[in-house]
């Protein structure tokens, strides 16, 4: 008997402001391509050389608030007047076609996903420690130190909710090219979970009745 194609699974990767987490998915993305990476729908305008489908797929207001009326969003946002968020249809046809899609969004995102798509892996990034944070943002050099207290106090805001997330990844010693494969291994391990091979299972207990010559 043919086994079932398995679906692909969403992971919501979220951390804190200068975790490091955008270097890690660069590099997860280049080392792995088979991965898909969910496009956001925007209400801003596109800037120059953008293009709609490729960095966002961009839309009116009024067609926006129409997906969230209709529940066709796992998760949105506004911004500074424009909404941003993450297209139901699209994200399900690729798991759908088996493909594992990653989502990068903030941790307010992360539990709307969780909220619609239960079977959404969360891993959230954090580097070694806070003084690590800290010396992080302000190596940047392009950040005022107003900016830097602001991302601190959401560090320390959002550290109280990591609980939330099924995996909390280190980007700590090995740099972004461990941590990329750190992550990837947390989403083939999550193929083999028992909860997603529930028709996998059904297969087997079937073909055991049968060599049995019974019936169920």
């Amino acid at each position: 008997m043919q086994m079932p194609k398995q679906k692909g699974i969403l992971t919501v990767v979220s951390g804190f402001s200068g975790s490091g987490k955008g270097t890690v998915m660069n590099r997860l993305l280049s080392a792995h391509p088979e991965y898909g990476l969910s496009i956001s729908v925007t209400t801003r305008a596109p800037r120059q050389g953008e293009e709609d489908g490729r960095e966002y797929f961009f839309r009116t207001k009024e067609y926006f608030e129409q997906m969230i009326e209709n529940d066709k969003l796992l998760e949105y946002a506004q911004y500074v007047d424009n909404y941003y968020g993450t297209p139901r249809e699209y994200v399900q046809r690729q798991l759908d076609e088996g493909r594992d899609v990653i989502l990068e969004i903030e941790m307010q995102g992360a539990r709307q996903v969780k909220r619609r798509f239960p079977e959404a892996v969360l891993v959230f990034i954090t580097p070694p420690s806070i003084e690590e944070l800290e010396n992080r943002l302000r190596g940047r050099g392009t950040e005022t130190e107003e900016v830097i207290r602001g991302r601190l106090a959401q560090a320390a805001k959002e550290a109280e909710a990591m609980e939330d997330y099924d995996y909390i990844l280190p980007n700590e010693d090995g740099g972004a090219d461990k941590c990329a494969e750190d992550l990837h291994r947390i989403i083939c391990s999550e193929h083999f979970k028992a909860v997603r091979n529930k028709e996998r299972i059904e297969n087997f207990k079937g073909e055991t009745y049968i060599l049995k010559g019974e019936t169920k």
